[in-house]
């Protein structure tokens, strides 16, 4: 590798981690990048801290808007609030203005506006260089997949990694599954978007009137006949996380498999009511998050102001 300086860096594996820029997996390789902004139009996103209002919740927030979706992550000491967003919607400075006007606190900080295009490299792994992580690939932040898919591409590195130099029949392994592992979350994140019920913007009703992949659309036919949840190798989301969103979203089975007929509901109905009570109690004796918090993992009394990073 040749640096700006002159300087030559010799080596027998590379591991581009250059985030957006695929300084060695694009710009030095050229390896191609799928975008897939047809299905998944936000291309945007402005993040802004703000002040905490009353106990943290102990969960993370996204709401839909008019042009796309605003995450609220309630921490110790602030809370992180971003505006993911469709550019052909609303320009920078309205998502700006609509960020600012939907802070729960005081903002601690200027908006920083961010711009990327959900898709994946066409290869991963290209010669003698691997991309991990932003250079990879990048899926809009809605189910927080980015830290999760840098442990899988360093788990398939080391599944793959080369003995006696590098064989193409592994490196075309690993360049398949991991592109199939990009597959499974991108129909996952796609769902989101078709199945939406909204119709008052120009983005909500586009998504829902848009084709998607072949992949997807089959899924969802096979749950919508029978209630059948597909599960293909290399996925990331389970079966509960699908049947969630399905069931969220309206898409429910037209008829149901004929083996629940050979179920006894008097036993399921009382085994539902156990595992009810049990959680009802745990629930009942557990303390609030904010006393958790104070007893098992407070942090310091000034904070830590951390500057948004695409990885949520």
């Amino acid at each position: 590798m040749l640096l700006d300086n002159g300087e030559y860096v010799g080596g027998d594996l590379f591991v581009d981690a250059s985030g957006f820029r695929g300084l060695l997996i694009e710009q030095a390789l050229v390896s191609g990048y799928d975008d897939w902004t047809e299905w998944l139009p936000c291309d945007r996103a402005v993040a802004m801290p703000c002040e905490l209002s009353g106990e943290p919740a102990p969960y993370t927030r996204a709401t839909a808007r008019e042009a796309g979706w605003q995450w609220r992550i309630p921490l110790q000491h602030r809370e992180g609030n971003g505006y993911v967003y469709c550019s052909r919607q609303i320009s920078d400075d309205e998502a700006v203005g609509a960020l600012r006007g939907a802070l729960a606190g005081a903002p601690l900080g200027e908006p920083n506006l961010l711009r990327f295009t959900t898709g994946r490299r066409r290869k991963f792994w290209n010669r003698n260089c691997v991309a991990v992580g932003l250079s990879s690939g990048f899926i809009e932040p809605l189910e927080s997949t980015s830290i999760a898919l840098i442990q899988s591409a360093i788990a398939k590195l080391l599944t793959f990694f080369p003995e006696r130099g590098l064989s193409p029949i592994e490196t075309n392994e690993a360049n398949r599954v991991m592109r199939e592992e990009y597959e499974r979350i991108r129909d996952f994140i796609i769902l989101h978007y078709k199945a939406t019920a909204r119709d008052d913007s120009e983005l909500w009703r586009s998504c829902r009137a848009m084709p998607v992949p072949e992949t997807l659309e089959r899924k969802m036919e096979l749950f919508r006949c029978r209630g059948h949840v597909v599960a293909y190798a290399e996925e990331s989301f389970e079966e509960a996380s699908w049947v969630t969103m399905y069931a969220g979203f309206g898409i429910l089975p037209e008829h149901y498999d004929s083996r629940v007929d050979n179920q006894d509901f008097e036993v399921l109905g009382r085994d539902l009511a156990k595992i009810r009570s049990a959680i009802r109690a745990a629930a009942a004796s557990a303390p609030s998050h904010a006393e958790f918090i104070a007893r098992h993992c407070a942090a310091g009394a000034s904070g830590v102001n951390v500057r948004p990073q695409m990885v949520d």
